[in-house]
């Protein structure tokens, strides 16, 4: 699943609807000296601050670059899932298209994505990018993407109820049955105060029922794609502490059957401990929801394995021609791929506008980029970067693992396994895990 807007607000990267002319347009109007290619993925006009630096990104990258038209569309969300695969067998999607990253091997098996593979070469920015995000738009050795953003999950928790229940919140927790202590002192504070919050509806309890179990060192699927590994001994654990939390302690609170909203509503209003989260939750439980950046931190994900990675990117049109191509790189390079600088490394830009920067992710480059990258997020920080240092510390040892395949409609699959278990103090987890299992091995075996 899509993180809740790698950006500054919820809106910034998702968008409203242009109108849709000439959406596809794969005419590069060699004839009058430029080229023209369609890009989306542009804020829209309700997220002003987003929308005017997009526009002013695009004007200077045209500026640098006289023989090249940038053409903008918005749409919302960036993607949408219904429409998403219509537009591409029509014709009607952009020459630079946005993608999520589980969608990536999907638009090359449709063959809708141009072979970059030759192209590359001249994106100056490309060997920067971390080697985990790049393998995800190469297929079979050819390059068919480019990121823009990751994120990888963690637990945020609120620092001011860690020290009113006695814990430190300089040291938070690193394994489950840590986050079970913690989550039970939390919710001893009473007042409705809940220790631990997991999603259970829309898909998004067999999200994190994923994140979770990867943090054990599970999987969903084999490694050949083919196969359910869900009824598993780290399967039964993921669901057994949920269960534990839930009916043993009562550390989960009596309202269940939640969704991401409801969990941002209650840390905001302080009644909330911890709950499984990607950085970018941060400026939105501050500017959305009522916290104070002071008291929201964030840890690596309990359990020491893994942890589950996502993020998006640009893909060109297979009907692109190859000055599109080269133009769409140059296009992303200057938007998105220069360290400290454009539309998403602009921090200076940001805090002008009084935009969140100091936040641990994303981090998309290795290496010198990444070194300045982050030196210029620094010096420019206006949030309290030392709670996110635990986040950042924990990472450099967790494996990186992105979203199985398929990963909708085993998320809804997975959501009846977590709601029941979150449901009824009775429920037979391994009945569960097994029928989840024959689920999965059916929705795999029609690819």
């Amino acid at each position: 699943m899509r993180s809740t807007g790698i950006r500054r607000t919820v809106a910034a990267l998702g968008v409203s609807a242009l109108a849709l002319t000439a959406c596809g347009g794969n005419t590069d109007d060699s004839a009058s000296g430029k080229t023209r290619i369609t890009v989306n993925c542009m804020p829209p006009k309700s997220a002003k601050v987003d929308r005017g630096f997009f526009e002013e990104d695009v004007a200077a990258f045209e500026k640098q670059n006289p023989d090249i038209d940038v053409v903008a569309h918005d749409a919302f969300p960036c993607q949408d899932p219904k429409t998403f695969d219509a537009k591409l067998a029509g014709g009607q999607m952009e020459d630079v298209f946005y993608t999520y990253f589980t969608d990536a091997r999907h638009v090359v098996d449709i063959n809708q994505a141009a072979d970059l593979t030759p192209y590359v070469k001249e994106l100056k920015s490309y060997g920067t990018i971390q080697q985990q995000l790049r393998d995800i738009y190469t297929v079979d050795g050819k390059i068919y993407g480019v990121p823009r953003t990751g994120y990888s999950m963690g637990l945020i928790y609120n620092r001011a109820l860690f020290e009113k229940a006695g814990l430190d919140p300089d040291r938070p927790p690193t394994t489950w049955a840590e986050v079970r202590t913690a989550a039970r002192k939390i919710a001893g504070l009473g007042g409705g105060t809940v220790g631990y919050a997991d999603y259970s509806a829309q898909n998004q309890g067999g999200w994190h029922f994923t994140a979770e179990l990867y943090s054990q060192g599970g999987d969903v699927v084999s490694p050949d794609g083919k196969k359910a590994t869900v009824d598993t001994p780290e399967g039964r654990a993921v669901l057994q502490a949920l269960h534990d939390m839930r009916w043993t302690d009562d550390s989960m609170g009596s309202k269940q059957l939640l969704v991401i909203n409801d969990a941002q509503q209650l840390m905001g209003s302080g009644k909330l401990g911890m709950y499984l989260a990607a950085p970018d939750n941060i400026p939105i439980l501050v500017k959305e929801k009522g916290a104070a950046y002071e008291d929201i931190a964030i840890a690596p994900m309990p359990g020491g394995r893994a942890t589950l990675v996502g993020g998006d990117g640009y893909m060109v049109s297979k009907k692109a021609s190859p000055a599109q191509i080269r133009a769409g790189l140059k296009w992303l390079d200057h938007m998105f791929l220069t360290p400290g600088d454009g539309f998403l490394g602009d921090y200076a830009r940001a805090k002008r506008h009084d935009a969140p920067v100091g936040l641990p992710e994303p981090r998309l480059f290795n290496g010198a980029a990444n070194a300045k990258d982050q030196q210029v997020k620094k010096a420019n920080a206006n949030v309290p970067v030392g709670n996110y240092q635990p986040f950042l510390d924990g990472n450099a040892s967790l494996d990186m693992k992105i979203e199985p395949p398929h990963a909708q409609q085993i998320y809804s699959v997975l959501d009846g396994v977590v709601s029941a278990v979150l449901t009824k103090e009775d429920a037979d987890i391994d009945r569960l895990l097994k029928d989840a299992s024959g689920k999965i091995d059916g929705i795999l075996a029609r690819g």
